[in-house]
């Protein structure tokens, strides 16, 4: 019912061997997070907050490319339950109208040739009424651009169903679809002018799609291209 954080737990279960598939769900976190060691808002009853454990068999260096994965499952099912239309912002954000309704937190234990196991989180603000001061440029919720509530069983059984379908088909036949999947349901993927913040280094351009890994590209504004392996994306 309530819990310092899905992603802690499931650490915790992960750590004592618990089986691919294992999933944690919070009515409430008390100490929920984000990428960048955020805050996570995890307001009581209202959202969807939860953590799932994988252990696929792919080298580490494959592994970020889930974190897109994920993302299409969530974008697809928060369409199909609220009918609301979902923009991705790369790597791991929902969109609604340019607001912030999901995030997804992918944190890796591996040695050095293969995954021991990957934690899945996901935070999607389903009924929240009142955005924290703080956060209301930013962040929205399914209810407040719906208006109407939305079921978060129906929600969470329709993320799981994407994500098992699509997961299994990136272990059997790669990335390739689903990152051209990604760039489809994105507007941030291709043809947008960013402005990428990692730490003190930020990189401004326009975005020309993802590489094979799942990597974002920008042109600059001498023509180079540059990969971008990780960052705060906001439109610039």
């Amino acid at each position: 019912y309530s819990i310092d954080s899905t992603m802690s737990e499931a650490s915790r279960l992960a750590a004592k061997g618990a089986p691919e598939g294992t999933l944690i769900v919070a009515e409430e976190q008390t100490s929920g997070r984000g990428r960048f060691g955020r805050h996570w808002h995890s307001e009581r009853a209202t959202g969807l907050y939860c953590t799932l454990v994988l252990r696929p068999s792919v080298p580490p260096a494959v592994a970020p490319v889930l974190t897109l994965v994920v993302g299409v499952a969530l974008a697809e099912a928060i369409q199909d339950v609220s009918q609301i239309a979902v923009d991705l912002r790369w790597p791991n954000d929902a969109m609604i109208h340019e607001k912030k309704c999901a995030g997804i937190l992918i944190e890796m234990t591996a040695e050095p040739l293969r995954v021991s196991h990957l934690l899945v989180g996901i935070g999607i603000n389903v009924n929240t009424r009142q955005i924290p001061a703080e956060l209301a440029e930013e962040a929205t919720s399914l209810l407040l651009q719906a208006g109407h509530a939305v079921s978060r069983l129906e929600l969470l059984i329709s993320v799981l169903k994407r994500l098992e379908h699509y997961y299994n088909r990136f272990l059997e036949h790669g990335a390739a679809d689903l990152i051209k999947r990604f760039e489809e349901i994105s507007s941030y993927a291709r043809g947008r002018r960013v402005r990428v913040a990692d730490g003190a280094n930020v990189v401004s351009g326009v975005t020309e799609g993802l590489t094979p890994e799942g990597i974002l590209l920008i042109r600059r504004e001498d023509g180079r291209i540059e990969k971008v392996l990780a960052g705060q994306v906001r439109a610039a």
